[in-house]
């Protein structure tokens, strides 16, 4: 099963927790167990599993990137200005795998999904969210 997960982001650099979304596809899917594939669309957009107790972690995140990947100072920054957050986005990754326990998300009790925005705002981010089955003997 396959669905599409649209949100948007309110600042230029973001993470956005998207667990909850991501429960509900699996709850409509109704699979036990198997795996959840997300995909995050777009070339300066990210997929993140991190701590979820508080924000002060997500805004780490973003900080530390900002430190090791300055904007300003890219060649593609020529293009349209955000060099930054194509290597932002890489240096994340677009996905996540995530196991399925009996129609659970495999998560840790600190852990949740988040979408990592690195060239915002945006109106329209799409993250492909696939659930896949356990085959059985």
């Amino acid at each position: 099963m396959h669905q599409i997960i649209t949100l948007a982001t309110d600042s230029r650099e973001t993470l956005v927790d998207i667990t909850g979304q991501v429960r509900a596809v699996v709850e409509r899917s109704a699979v036990s167990d198997g795996v959840v594939s997300l995909y995050a669309q777009g070339a300066t957009a990210a997929i993140m599993i991190q701590e979820n107790w508080d924000e002060s972690v997500q805004t780490d995140v973003v900080n530390l990137l900002r430190k090791l990947i300055p904007r300003g100072v890219w060649l593609h920054d020529a293009q349209d200005g955000n060099g930054d957050a194509h290597l932002k986005a890489g240096l994340v990754g677009p996905s996540e795998t995530i196991p399925l326990l009996n129609g659970q998300l495999g998560l840790s009790t600190w852990q949740n999904i988040f979408f990592c925005e690195f060239d915002g705002p945006r109106d329209d981010r799409r993250v492909v969210c696939s659930v896949i089955a356990d085959i059985q003997p």
